[in-house]
């Protein structure tokens, strides 16, 4: 089980379940006691006092030994299937822990991966329009497709499609909550926990078994879903919805915002139009947030080794002077014959069957191949990852072989 590796788990494990025992405060327990928690359960109030902790917590802190049984507490996770990492661990996220109030535990259903380190949080109103719901699909399924981790709340709306667009696309998603993960809320998205932990995600808590979803957590829930990340993507939202807490924190730690504008006319586009305006980068299709992340570079090398292995060599004295060192596009049935040899599945196939040199919009393409848009969505961000394809602006798309 996650957590295993820490000697004296179960007293980190206790002292995180103390009230106001918060990471300064943490911090101060461990550069006293030379990083033996044990001793830091034990020690008397004067002594922690002498910590740092303030009168009250270390109050706080010999009364719960009377309730709380450290052993017992890692019994009872392992009963719930949960695991426990301090921020010493090697599992614990990386980025998290360069935070200044990163939790000192964290608790964990289902697997982190060292791959997260590339990972977007995607947040947003509870109540999407179709608009919200649609661009929050296709965006997903994009990063999922170009191994993004994508990190939300569980929520309604668009967090709950964002884990899932992320899951039906093959992606890893890790859903951060605001309780204790014995339970999940809202009930209603049990199923898809479910899924997330089925399917190699994670769900993730600084809140111990039995915490219930208290209002005040959420905005404490939130900077770590920016925590995590490389960055926030607000795909819909208005003015006073709880999303702007992740976008406070995620510029409290220095980490990009992407926003994707809407209708002047809808409210639930006011404060992502508010925060374009303010200096967020502005998001109509995914490379926009991989240039940003630096995932750019990696694709630009995948195209650029298949366009080596698959372009038939050329003399100089066949490419125009404006021409040279460029790809050169012939006619349709040179292109598709072409791409033949290329590497792509037998679905990219089809969908590259019918993507000319000529710009194509993704509606136009999801009618032609007759596939759900998320689908088309997350295959056309696999091919342009191949250096198949190019995105070109307004979700336009053109061959680039």
């Amino acid at each position: 089980m996650i957590g295993s590796a820490t000697h004296d788990l179960q007293y980190w494990v206790a002292l995180a379940r103390v009230p106001r025992l918060g990471a300064t405060r943490f911090h101060r327990l461990e550069d006293h006691f030379d990083g033996d928690m044990k001793n830091a359960w034990l020690a008397p109030s004067r002594e922690l006092r002498a910590a740092g902790v303030g009168t009250e917590v270390a109050q706080n802190i010999v009364s719960a030994r009377e309730t709380i049984e450290p052993e017992r507490e890692l019994e009872k996770l392992e009963l719930a299937g949960v695991g426990a990492i301090t921020w010493h661990h090697e599992e614990y996220p990386a980025r998290l822990r360069e935070t200044f109030d990163a939790p000192a535990v964290l608790y964990v259903r289902g697997t982190l991966h060292p791959g997260d380190e590339y990972a977007v949080a995607v947040v947003g109103t509870r109540r999407p329009t179709d608009y919200g719901l649609r661009v929050t699909s296709e965006l997903c399924s994009a990063l999922a497709a170009a191994g993004v981790t994508v990190v939300s709340g569980l929520a309604f709306g668009v967090d709950f499609r964002a884990h899932q667009a992320t899951v039906d696309a093959g992606g890893r998603t890790i859903a951060v909550m605001g309780n204790g993960l014995d339970t999940v809320y809202p009930r209603e998205n049990r199923g898809l926990a479910e899924r997330i932990v089925a399917e190699g995600g994670a769900l993730v808590s600084e809140f111990g078994l039995g915490v219930r979803p208290e209002a005040s957590n959420f905005p404490r829930r939130n900077r770590i879903i920016s925590g995590m990340t490389l960055g926030t993507l607000v795909t819909e939202a208005s003015n006073t919805s709880g999303t702007r807490w992740t976008v406070y924190h995620a510029l409290e730690q220095n980490r990009e915002i992407f926003c994707v504008p809407g209708s002047i006319y809808s409210e639930n586009s006011k404060l992502t139009n508010r925060l374009i305006r303010e200096g967020a980068k502005l998001v109509t299709e995914v490379s926009d947030i991989l240039v940003e992340i630096g995932v750019s570079a990696v694709t630009q090398q995948m195209a650029l080794d298949l366009s080596e292995s698959a372009e038939p060599a050329q003399s100089d004295a066949a490419l125009s002077h404006e021409g040279r060192g460029k790809r050169q596009f012939t006619s349709h049935s040179n292109v598709v014959e072409s791409r033949k040899s290329l590497p792509a599945d037998p679905e990219e196939s089809i969908l590259l069957e019918h993507i000319t040199d000529e710009p194509t919009h993704i509606d136009d393409l999801v009618r032609l191949c007759n596939r759900p848009v998320a689908e088309v969505s997350s295959m056309l961000a696999m091919l342009e990852l191949k250096g198949l394809v190019q995105s070109v602006s307004g979700m336009h798309y053109k061959l680039l072989i």
